[in-house]
Parts: C-alpha cells; structure tokens; sequence
C-alpha cells in the first residue's frame, strides 16, 4: 500500500496568497499610526504562539500514543508528524519577536521600583529568559526531528529497532513536554501579567493546545479525504478523534472554570484584576470564548454519529479552531495592548498568513514520505480497528 500526497500548484498558489495577506497585514501594522507598537509585538506573539503550540500538539500525539502502545492512531500519524515540523519555524519567528518586542510585550524588563516585579527577578530576567527560550526550542526540535526521522525509515527498513527508538525518543518528548509546556506557558503568556498569578496556568493552556491540535488533525484529515488521500482512515478513526475533541474541550472547559471559581470566590483584588479587566474591556470576546470552545463543541459533539460525520465533526473543529484563538488573545492582548485591542484587519490578516504558512510546511512536510506507514508494528491493527462507543 502506497499513498504519496501531491503538493499541487493550484494549492500552494492559494496558500502563497494567504501568507501575502499576512505580509500585507504585518507591513499595515509596521507602518500605521493608528496600531501602536505593542498592539504590533502582541499579535506577533499571539500567531507565533498558537502554531508553535499546534505543531508542539503534533509531536505530543504521536509520543502520548507510542508510549501507551497504541494501534488505532497509526493509520493518522503521518499528519501531526508533519505538523510538528513547523516547530524549528515558530522559534525563528518568536526569536525575532522577543529580540525586536521583548520590551513592549513584558513589564518585567523594565520594573523599575516596582517591588512586586523585583521579587520575581531570579526567575524574570532577560539571561534566564532568552537561555529557557533557547532549551525549549533546542530540545522540542530536536526529539520532534528525531521520531518523525525515524518513523520515515522505518517505510524502507522493517527492522524493529526504529520502533524500539521511537517509543524511547516519545517518552523524553513526553516528560520534558510535561515540564516546558507549563514553564513556557508562564515565561510567554503568564509573565506578561507579571503580577498575577495562577497554579492552575500550565494546565490551562496545555488542555486548549490538546483540543486545538486534534481539530487541525481532524480538519486536515477531511481535507485530505477529499482529495481522494487517507482511505485507509476510516469512521472508526474518525469516530476517536472526535471522542477526543468532546473530551478536551470539556477538560479546558473544567480548568477554565476551577480557575475562575477560586478567584472570584476568595475575591482577591490581585487575582480577580485578571478576569475583571477582560469582562469589563472584552465582555463581548469573554462570553464567545465559553460558547465557541464550550458550548458549541459540547452540543454539536454530544451525539455519536455527529463524531462519525465528517461534515458535523469538522464544523465542532472549525469552531474550535476559531475559539482557541480567541482564548489566546483574550491571554495575551489586554496585558500588553489594553487601550488598542479590537479585531480588525491587522489581526484577521496577521492570522490567514500565520496560517497560510503552517499549512504550506504541513504540506509540504507530508510530500516527503507516504501517508501510510505500512511497516509500523501496530498498522495492521490500525486497519481492523473498531469502537462501539
């Protein structure tokens, strides 16, 4: 069985115009008065981000899988694979951001007499920061290159040993994963409201990386179908995939909410500014955060057949896709750019060539080895696989 994806003309043409559109986006904001600086660096931050995680959430579900054993997920694997190659990229692009923006983007850098932001220096200082950065990156891309290098070889080569290494390199992705996804999360998102502070952060934003991710790989899956790849990819994928986004967008949900709960009911004006500043200045995005990576998924989702229906699941994941961006910017833009936040053209284009350009490397990611896997251990397994749930 041999499945090799076609990077055509007619599609990178569309995808070279959506990343113009970014460019056009980037130069409008650069240039206008209207779009203060920070407001510039804060969208950089918030695209870089969002990507970095959705090809983070790629590796992580190719390693979360061969470390159970799992044999369903075989048959999906070579799309976050691809995903994940867009890591080395979004640290090139954040590099540039925090080089150029770090000062419009974190309090921090310049604390001044401020005795709250003194205290944090051990942690919050541009050396330790900048050598953090440089380790993340260092490792995420380095085990990321090294599982899907060896899941490639294993298309030529049915010696079990790259099995064996794979399962091995997924573990180190997954512990060290553990770990940076939640110190990143604080250096990156929670730092940029250096006073406030949440135990639950690391969690939260991991469990809206999870539920974005599995509504790319289903959005790209259907796409995929529909140009006639992945026949292999059945209902009963499928099915799991969209148990998996009505799970997760349950658990963002359950965090989400444990964290609002514990502020709003001790009430502490250190803690609660978070959420009231986002209330009272993006009431609006607040309340259509809860619906889009809530509510909507959890309706839409409830039923098993709407999870076996490419046209129903893909609606949930587009939402969710949406949704997540949303939570993003409601992280990220009223800490840096409070005064100049609205959605506007800046931001939507910005978005479409961020876009653009992680499906260009997804794409072309995919050109480089066939969609099946067909001398993975566990592929047979992949092909019979049923779900009565």
């Amino acid at each position: 069985m041999e499945n090799k994806f076609v990077f055509t003309q007619k599609v990178k043409i569309v995808l070279l115009g959506m990343i113009a559109i970014g460019v056009l986006a980037l130069v409008v904001g650069a240039l206008s008065h209207g779009i203060d600086e920070s407001r510039f660096w804060a969208n950089l931050l918030l695209n870089n981000y969002y990507f970095l995680a959705l090809s983070l959430g790629g590796a992580f579900f190719v390693s979360v899988h061969l470390m159970g054993e799992s044999g369903w997920h075989t048959s999906v694997q070579r799309v976050p694979e691809s995903m994940s190659r867009f890591i080395p990229i979004a640290g090139i692009l954040m590099l540039f951001t925090f080089l150029f923006g770090i000062h419009h983007l974190y309090h921090w850098t310049h604390p001044g007499d401020d005795h709250i932001l003194q205290g944090k220096s051990g942690y919050l200082n541009l050396p330790f920061f900048y050598i953090r950065f440089a380790v993340y990156f260092g490792v995420w891309t380095l085990l990321s290159y090294s599982l899907r290098k060896a899941s490639i070889t294993m298309d030529t080569n049915d010696d079990i040993k790259y099995f064996k290494k794979q399962r091995i390199l997924g573990s180190l992705f997954v512990v060290f994963f553990a770990i940076s996804s939640s110190t990143s999360a604080w250096d990156w998102l929670m730092s940029i409201d250096a006073h406030w502070f949440s135990t639950l952060y690391g969690w939260y934003i991991f469990s809206g990386l999870l539920v974005s991710t599995i509504a790319v790989i289903i959005l790209l899956l259907i796409f995929l179908k529909n140009q006639g790849y992945m026949q292999h990819v059945n209902k009963e994928h499928m099915h799991d995939l969209g148990k998996y986004l009505f799970a997760f967008s349950i658990l963002w949900m359950y965090l989400w909410f444990s964290q609002y709960l514990l502020m709003w009911y001790s009430n502490i004006p250190e803690e609660t500014i978070y959420f009231v500043e986002r209330l009272k200045n993006h009431g609006n995005l607040f309340y259509a955060n809860l619906i889009m990576n809530f509510v909507l998924p959890f309706l839409i989702l409830m039923a098993r057949n709407a999870k076996r229906t490419n046209l129903i699941a893909g609606l949930a994941a587009a939402i969710i896709f949406c949704g997540h961006w949303v939570d993003y910017f409601l992280a990220i833009m009223p800490g840096i750019a409070s005064d100049h936040t609205s959605i506007g053209f800046y931001e939507i284009g910005l978005t479409i060539g961020y876009l653009g350009l992680f499906l260009f490397v997804v794409f072309h990611g995919l050109t480089k080895a066939s969609l099946v896997p067909k001398n993975h251990p566990y592929f047979k397994e992949s092909l019979e696989y049923h779900t009565n749930y």
